[in-house]
């Protein structure tokens, strides 16, 4: 079907059921209990805060055990998973409307349009409910890479991804490699600068108020970190993923076993043991300056640039267990299963859905339970958010309906002619 839109002319609509594969979708659907158990302390409002200005460091021996897992595990490698799997889903999009016969420019008009809508609903999420949107974000993101390399060959690609690795390692391993050379690796960070969390607004009693503070921050993030992050070479996750989307590393995982058992095996290696050193520091094992453990430091550091290898290897993982689960036939465990990937095909409503069962009942302008809780009990709370998604999307799955912000998004994007595939 031919589809007449603002964008051009669209040889076919959105995706279609049949075209879904596992790995994605059930990478999307890990990530988002991720996201949600990772976005816990920004909701702790009344606890008291290491260094970092961001776990907590009050609490019971399970709290300080569930504080190590979320620095070990979860801070500062969820967001590299959330940019490769973006990426992918780009230039899957792409590649699809081409492949039907779509020009070039008029499906990267479509992505531009995506881009600017995804960034609105990032700001009205982020002013509403939640400052650390990270929809706005990876609009701006997405707009910018885009436009720069949907068309551009793997030779492009490749270049770019290594100049991002050198500005990564230039920007943020530079300062780190500086300090320890002279001697001063310890003073390197600012452990009086305000808490990080308190840009969230979790502790503000009056909503407007809240607001307030949430739209500063998400105008923040949206128009000064993104840009910032290209700069960075943080970007290189999201190219990495159109690398791989256009050899379909997700959708055909059995042809790329040995790509990602390296990829699960190193990456997660190397990611765990680049935060090992913050995550003993925190719960005092390991005696260090506090400034080496705040947002600026040394630790906080290594934790971002190994954080990306953790990310990939979170994906690859995965997509090794999609390939183990689709080739040894049916068994116990598949409605879980579905379940799960139920949520990553719907991952924008259950984003969404995250803050709104979360704010509401935790910040300090709502019924205020972010003061009362630990990390243990807020991290069971998230994971009970996280099920009332799963039952959701599963439910919509089992009645082939769309994600209500899928829906809108969709219709935002080809317009009210769309085709129903």
């Amino acid at each position: 079907m031919t589809i007449a839109t603002e964008q051009g002319t669209l040889r076919r609509g959105s995706v279609r059921p049949g075209e879904r594969a596992l790995a994605p979708d059930l990478a999307r659907g890990i990530m988002l209990l991720c996201i949600v158990l990772s976005n816990t302390a920004f909701h702790l409002w009344a606890a008291r805060r290491g260094p970092s200005g961001w776990q907590p460091v009050d609490g019971s021996w399970l709290d300080h055990a569930v504080q190590f897992t979320m620095i070990m595990v979860l801070d500062l490698r969820i967001y590299p998973l959330f940019a490769f799997l973006f990426g992918y889903g780009m230039m899957q999009l792409y590649l699809r409307q081409t492949a039907a016969g779509t020009d070039g420019r008029d499906a990267a008009k479509l992505l531009r349009r995506r881009s600017l809508w995804l960034i609105v609903i990032g700001l009205t999420h982020a002013t509403l409910l939640m400052a650390g949107d990270i929809i706005g974000f990876y609009g701006v993101l997405s707009l910018v890479l885009g436009l720069a390399f949907l068309r551009r060959g793997d030779r492009a690609l490749t270049w770019w991804i290594w100049i991002g690795v050198a500005l990564m390692a230039l920007v943020t391993a530079g300062p780190v490699i500086a300090a320890l050379l002279q001697g001063d690796l310890g003073t390197l960070g600012d452990a009086d600068a305000e808490a990080g969390f308190k840009a969230y607004a979790s502790d503000e009693g009056n909503w407007l108020t809240a607001a307030g503070t949430r739209l500063e921050t998400g105008l923040f993030v949206t128009f000064a970190a993104a840009p910032l992050t290209l700069v960075a070479g943080g970007y290189i996750l999201f190219l990495l993923g159109f690398w791989a989307a256009r050899r379909r590393i997700l959708e055909e995982p059995g042809r790329h076993r040995t790509l990602l058992r390296i990829t699960a095996v190193t990456g997660v290696a190397a990611g765990w043991l680049g935060a090992l050193p913050a995550a003993l520091a925190h719960i005092g094992v390991l005696r260090v300056p506090d400034d080496m453990q705040s947002e600026s430091g040394a630790l906080t550091a290594l934790r971002d640039i190994t954080g990306n290898a953790a990310g990939l290897g979170y994906v690859a993982a995965v997509a090794l267990f999609a390939h183990w689960w689709t080739t040894r036939g049916p068994r116990r465990g598949t409605t879980a299963v579905t379940a799960v990937a139920s949520v990553g095909k719907r991952s924008l409503s259950c984003y969404l859905a995250h803050s709104l069962l979360f704010a509401p009942v935790l910040a300090a302008w709502g019924l205020g339970l972010g003061a009362h809780l630990g990390s243990t009990t807020m991290a069971l709370f998230a994971f009970a958010v996280w099920l009332v998604t799963v039952a959701g999307a599963y439910a919509l799955e089992r009645a082939g309906r769309r994600g209500p912000a899928e829906a809108v998004l969709r219709r935002l994007m080809y317009g009210p002619r769309v085709d129903r595939g």
